[in-house]
């Protein structure tokens, strides 16, 4: 733990708590203070000026980070027919219809997104209360209740991330890792501002974009200097 506390005091010395970063230099930060043993997730928070608990203030969506998470997603597909081929030929990880929901009513839930054939939605319509509250219910809004099987399961598993904001009006996303180079994680962490951007609610009245900062696993946040970044 000694060390460990040296390493954050490192880290918190090398940033100043009052500034905002111009998005560069604080990727250059994380960077630096990305020290620990194991790869780390790079991570965004942006405080926005909704109340999701109005149907016109939710912002959720999806958004493909030019150059992945870092991370291997597991997808499962319910399909049936010809779509089952499909999807394994796309690279999905399970396939199934009821006997797939027949696991996960068991609590078998080994997988990081689902994606559901539109005739299957009577099947996984009720696994609603299991999957919704871990974000992972098939949604035709985010592209995963499709008949283009092959398009869903690639594009999640070359680093497209789902997003929705929290009760308290926080949203958040890990969005690649701390060996990806400067310009990898520009390049994520701006497809991701401008998606969270372009998904402003109608219901949104006050300052949409608050409050941004970015962090390592293991490291402190660092607060973003979002403006020009909307421009």
């Amino acid at each position: 733990m000694a060390i460990q506390g040296k390493r954050l005091k490192k880290a918190n010395e090398s940033i100043d708590r009052s500034a905002l970063y111009d998005l560069g230099d604080a990727v250059k930060i994380l960077k630096a203070n990305a020290t620990t043993k194991f790869d780390e997730t790079v991570e965004i928070a942006i405080n926005l000026g909704v109340d999701p608990r109005h149907a016109d203030q939710m912002v959720r969506g999806v958004v493909s980070l030019p150059h992945g998470t870092g991370k291997s997603l597991r997808v499962a597909v319910f399909a049936k027919g010809d779509k089952v081929k499909e999807a394994e030929d796309a690279g999905a990880d399970f396939v199934g219809a009821e006997d797939l929901a027949d696991k996960i009513k068991k609590g078998e839930i080994d997988f990081d997104r689902c994606i559901a054939t539109p005739d299957m939605m009577a099947v996984v319509g009720q696994l609603g209360k299991v999957l919704g509250p871990k974000g992972l219910m098939p949604n035709p809004k985010l592209g995963t209740v499709t008949m283009d099987v092959t398009g869903a399961v690639q594009a999640a598993k070359a680093g497209q991330i789902e997003f929705r904001v929290e009760k308290a009006g926080i949203i958040h996303a890990g969005v690649g890792k701390a060996s990806f180079s400067a310009e990898a994680l520009n390049e994520n962490l701006s497809a991701f501002i401008a998606a969270i951007a372009k998904a402003k609610p109608t219901g949104a009245k006050t300052t949409y974009m608050k409050r941004a900062s970015v962090s390592t696993t293991m490291g402190p946040g660092v607060k973003l200097n979002i403006g020009p970044l909307l421009s």
